[in-house]
């Protein structure tokens, strides 16, 4: 036998011993052959490590031909060495299916006579690589090192991980749940090796020349480490693996605390400038040190839910998309209000990114502005996208405004002359006529989808368009009434609450 800790099924199959036959797959007797263990289940592989010879009497082998083509599939994808059948007890016709898989992927069959004892073999095994488990222990402790590293701070993620490429013998990636970068400075899975990827879970640590195993964040599941054995190197086994993945795991509690020490901070300097308590030094001063940018217009957002039915906050998707962009930000969450403070240019990309949200943004402001307007502003343009059902809105990017006065009275007097007595009969009925042709109209008169954006039944829509007609005194069918009624509508948006009269009593 092979000193090197190392036994392959070669090995086995020339050891005088055991007396084992070869019966298929001869171009597979190289494989590294890591323990023996008997299993009569047709699916073991949830239960393995890879580098198994699996011993059997033949009751796990099933005997229609797609089963046991399936059968040796499996045990070969799961990263098992070889399959040793008893003679002459329960095994069936081994059928031309699985002879082909086993020619085809080149995963040995062999035979082990009656008088030799499973014992014997994996015996024979567990003397040959005794020599490995002093190298996999101290591959081990040397990988607990890495939780030093982490707590003296002084390496990156990158470092730490090349490090402990070296010290397992896999090359190394990780992935969120959705295949995107988990841990800066750490690849994700090459395209090829994508597939490797669980899409379920849990699911069988060992894939085809190596692990993969999850990775928890801080609020569960985060996603995988993926290893794979490097060539030339002796691979430390899975125990290494689940500690470099519970190494990850540190490292992502470690980023999400840093996270919300600087969103804490982030949050206490946006409360300030929202009251108007800093002065324009102080301003500029921690914008600089959040990573902004000196002289680059800012834009203020509001962020809530997609839904105005659903309740659950959605402050996580939101850190989580400006966190991913890497773009400078401020957040901070006000009762039912979550503001959002980012550079104009990066506005509508970064929030865009954010899961199930709807977002108002104000006009660009420059740094050293009050935040009284763009917070009006922002609230404006979120309550506006959440009438017509839209993930986003900016104040001021209704084209129709062009055609409107700057003069508040001008404005009022249009909204009292054509909405006045639908703005009264909503006033006295607790009626919604106003804003429900306000979202018809936004949505272009497409009624079923002004109604989904309602969360009302189109015939209730239409009925309250109908309405909106009769006490108007205006068809929605003429052109000109339907101008002077979209511009109306907009002369009672064209500005946040407050900002002109109420004469039109909308």
């Amino acid at each position: 036998m092979p000193g090197s800790g190392v036994i392959t099924v070669e090995d086995l199959l020339r050891s005088p011993a055991l007396q084992l036959r070869l019966v298929a797959g001869e171009p597979g007797i190289s494989r590294r052959v890591a323990w023996a263990h008997v299993s009569e289940l047709e699916d073991p592989t949830p239960w393995l490590c890879g580098s198994e010879m699996i011993m059997t009497t033949g009751m796990a082998i099933p005997r229609s031909p797609a089963r046991q083509r399936a059968y040796l599939e499996r045990l070969d994808d799961a990263g098992v060495a070889c399959l040793a059948v008893s003679e002459g007890m329960f095994v069936p016709p081994l059928t031309r299916a699985l002879r082909t898989a086993v020619a085809e992927r080149g995963f040995p069959v062999v035979e082990v006579p009656i008088p030799v004892p499973f014992i014997a073999i994996s015996q024979e095994v567990a003397a040959a690589t005794q020599g490995d488990v002093g190298a996999r222990l101290n591959a081990q402790l040397r990988v607990f090192g890495a939780v030093q590293w982490l707590a003296a701070g002084r390496l990156s993620a990158r470092e730490i991980f090349g490090r402990l490429e070296r010290l397992s013998g896999y090359s190394l990636y990780a992935c969120t749940l959705q295949g995107a970068p988990l841990l800066d400075g750490v690849p994700v899975p090459l395209p090829e090796h994508m597939d490797l990827i669980p899409r379920t879970q849990p699911s069988p640590p060992t894939v085809p020349g190596g692990y993969v195993l999850p990775v928890t964040g801080p609020r569960g599941p985060a996603g995988y480490i993926l290893a794979l054995e490097s060539p030339d190197a002796a691979p430390a086994g899975v125990s290494v693996v689940q500690h470099i993945a519970t190494v990850a795991a540190l490292q992502l509690s470690m980023v999400a605390h840093d996270r919300e020490i600087l969103r804490r901070q982030g949050a206490e300097t946006l409360a300030e400038m929202l009251q108007g308590a800093l002065d324009r030094a102080t301003v500029a001063r921690r914008l600089a040190g959040s990573g902004f940018v000196a002289d680059k217009a800012l834009c203020l957002a509001v962020v809530g839910p997609a839904s105005v039915r659903r309740d659950a906050p959605c402050d996580d998707n939101v850190a989580e998309a400006l966190a991913g962009s890497g773009a400078p930000h401020l957040m901070l969450r006000q009762g039912d209000e979550l503001f959002v403070l980012v550079h104009d240019d990066k506005a509508a990309q970064v929030l865009s990114g954010a899961q199930d949200v709807t977002v108002g943004m104000s006009r660009p402001f420059p740094a050293d502005a009050p935040l009284t307007a763009p917070r009006r502003e922002a609230e404006w343009a979120h309550s506006r996208a959440v009438e017509a059902g839209r993930p986003a809105m900016t104040y001021g990017s209704d084209p129709t405004q062009k055609w409107l006065t700057g003069v508040p009275a001008d404005l009022d007097a249009l909204a009292a002359e054509v909405l006045g007595s639908v703005a009264r009969y909503d006033a006295a009925h607790a009626g919604e006529l106003l804003p429900s042709v306000r979202v018809w109209l936004e949505h272009d008169r497409h009624t079923e989808h002004a109604a989904r954006a309602l969360h009302i039944h189109p015939n209730t829509l239409r009925y309250r368009v109908q309405r909106f007609e009769e006490i108007s005194g205006r068809r929605l069918s003429s052109t000109a009434s339907l101008a002077e009624v979209w511009l109306a509508l907009r002369a009672t948006a064209d500005a946040p609450a407050g900002q002109h009269g109420g004469g039109a009593d909308v």
